[in-house]
């Protein structure tokens, strides 16, 4: 399927694999390779950071927070706008480089590009408002200020499978209240962030100010624990697994930082027979697969009610005939490029093995293809006990549970450990309030598969996290509230 050689064709300034420290292009003694994971062909050989560019960078994060902090909010803000500006410039050269190193076909980059640029856009926007209070003193010879300071430095660390917005999101809002940060990219994904940094120096921002330390797997446990433990940071912001976010938390609690983390999912996505089954159908696909599947809001676990059970699963598959194809992300047909890695497919066709072997139904799909492709694969006749329906798949798999009431399905979905998004369709409105505030989630669609963006709060509950991101509260991860209380004032 994928014989033919595919160059990554971008502007040489963008194409970046030196780490990136105090303004300046820094490389390591070694350096790691960066992979195509559709043709397995490497892409790129970048530096591969170890614990001393890591310390670099946060040193002079460190020294640059200092004059940062004392910018003003207007100035921030326009430098801010000033990096959206060149990110639209550029923005297909940015997206060749995402669908470069994590697979998803290019329109699905540029549409991350333009979600990324937002960010930038919106903290630009929000850097003006950050807004102190003065509150009623109990006595008459003092004032209360509440005042808002940034946190200092963060360590934003980031997945593989939005490697251009899960940085802006973080770094629009730290930069927006004052902070510097260093920032790990994924191993896989380094190439966009690297891009990022060379558009933040034209842009005009201080150097210190955005660190860029990408390195291989192996050196990725080493880096994480210095970034959160070093004194100097003051913030971890870090999305990823629960498993690996455990971990930082661990580290972090030495030195007591402030944390924020937006971990795994396992959303439901429960068609009730109230719902309109075209548009559930709509929202089943765009869900589930956006980037195959591996997006941290994807659908899951499908709960599909018994009356309409039938009519959903005959077009659903219908759907996915229609409208999915596999193949290298620059084709302009693709709408499926591979996973990650192999990895990523052997899971998943463990996932497969192991609910046919319990007795679901493959209605579509269910193979592997060559390398880390997968067929996009829709089971009926599944249980909740098999594995599909116990652990995140991201992959291209939808597993259907049909279920009879709304409490036995609202029991279901509220089972896991984990809470980031849900989804449910119906066209009842006291369903749809009992429902939606019964779901145990972060982020709830209703009637809508779709629901990232800028403006919300992006963040779950549970074992999915804490904080928000985007939205007005997004800044407030990265900021202080000081109490000044001014005493002895005569009367």
């Amino acid at each position: 399927m994928l014989q033919r050689h595919y160059s990554l064709d971008v502007s040489a300034q963008l194409l970046r694999t030196q780490a990136f420290i105090e303004g300046r292009w820094v490389s390591a003694a070694s350096t790691f390779p960066v992979l195509d994971p559709a043709t397995g062909e490497e892409i790129a050989k970048v530096s591969d950071c170890g614990t001393k560019e890591a310390q670099d960078a946060v040193n002079a994060a460190y020294k640059a927070f200092h004059l940062w902090k004392n910018h003003t909010a207007k100035e921030r803000s326009i430098l801010l706008r000033k990096w959206f500006d060149l990110i639209n410039q550029h923005k297909e050269d940015l997206a060749k480089l995402i669908t470069a190193e994590c697979g998803k076909p290019m329109k699905e980059s540029i549409g991350e590009m333009t979600y990324s640029a937002s960010f930038l856009e919106w903290f630009s926007e929000e850097a003006r408002r950050v807004y102190g209070d003065i509150v009623a003193p109990p006595a008459k010879d003092r004032k209360i200020l509440l005042l808002k300071q940034p946190v200092g430095v963060a360590s934003i660390i980031t997945p593989w499978n939005f490697p251009s917005a899960m940085i802006t999101r973080k770094v629009g809002a730290a930069l927006a209240a004052g902070c510097t940060v260093v920032v790990k990219p994924a191993e896989d994904t380094p190439l966009s962030a690297l891009a990022l940094a060379e558009l933040s120096v034209q842009a005009g921002i201080p150097p210190g100010v955005f660190n860029v330390v990408p390195c291989s797997r192996e050196k990725t446990p080493a880096v994480g624990e210095l970034l959160c433990t070093d004194p100097l940071v003051a913030k971890i912001s870090f999305t990823g697994s629960t498993a690996t976010g455990k971990i930082l938390l661990r580290h972090a609690a030495g030195t007591v930082k402030r944390v924020s983390m937006e971990l795994g999912g396992h959303a439901p996505f429960i068609v009730f027979d109230s719902a309109d089954v075209d548009k559930a159908v709509a929202g089943a696909m765009v869900s589930k697969f956006r980037n195959s599947g591996q997006t941290c809001v994807c659908s899951n676990r499908f709960l599909v009610q018994s009356g309409i059970h039938d009519a959903f699963m005959e077009k659903l598959a219908k759907a996915m005939d229609a409208e999915l194809k596999l193949g290298h992300g620059s084709e302009p047909t693709t709408t499926q490029g591979p996973l990650i890695n192999t990895r990523a497919a052997e899971k998943l066709e463990n996932q497969i093995a192991d609910a046919v072997a319990q007795g679901a139904v493959i209605v579509r799909g269910g193979k592997r293809l060559e390398g880390s492709f997968m067929q996009p694969t829709l089971l009926s006749s599944v249980k909740t006990d098999m594995l599909c329906m116990q652990e995140e798949s991201f992959g291209p798999l939808i597993p259907v549970v049909k279920f009879n009431t709304e409490q036995e399905a609202l029991a279901i979905a509220n089972a896991s450990p984990v809470g980031l998004a849900g989804y449910f369709y119906s066209r009842d409105i006291s369903q749809i309030w009992r429902v939606a505030e019964q779901m145990e989630v972060g982020m709830v669609g209703v009637n809508e598969g779709l629901i990232s963006t800028t403006e919300a709060s992006f963040g779950g509950i549970k074992q999915s996290g804490m904080g928000r991101e985007g939205s007005k509260y997004g800044i407030d991860e990265y900021l202080e509230i000081k109490y000044m209380c001014l005493g002895g004032l005569s009367l």
